[in-house]
């Protein structure tokens, strides 16, 4: 029960910070739309919450949007507890999330597998329908 409550706040913080991001960061070198909260993770307690974000960009600018919602973290906390009704508002640490990343890496590598070995491909994968 308890894990569900929290998976519960997890989700509408996420949703929430989403929303929120849109409206408060509206700086030059920011896009919004190459940024993705992959999760948010809330402490038992619901005192920290850890929001891991994906960023698709050069690893520079990618550096340059993470400073950029580090530095309104505290913004975004505060419409949080204006938008979401807890007892406490959580402290949000948020994290550079580079599984999408990590993800599209091994997926290049398996087709250069199969483009290099085309004879280790599957024949269930080539079905022409």
């Amino acid at each position: 029960m308890k894990g569900d409550r929290l998976t519960r706040i997890n989700t509408l913080l996420q949703h929430e910070l989403a929303e929120a991001m849109f409206r408060v960061i509206n700086e030059p070198g920011f896009e919004p739309s190459a940024v993705t909260i992959t999760r948010v993770e809330t402490s038992s307690n619901l005192r920290n919450a850890r929001v891991h974000v994906s960023i698709r960009a050069e690893a520079h600018a990618q550096r340059a949007m993470l400073r950029l919602l580090m530095q309104h973290r505290s913004d975004l906390q505060a419409i949080i507890g204006r938008n979401v009704t807890m007892k406490y508002t959580p402290h949000l640490t948020i994290v550079l999330d580079d599984s999408l990343e990590e993800g599209d890496r091994i997926l290049h590598l398996i087709e250069d597998i199969e483009h290099a070995h085309p004879e280790w491909t599957d024949e269930e994968d080539h079905v022409e329908g």
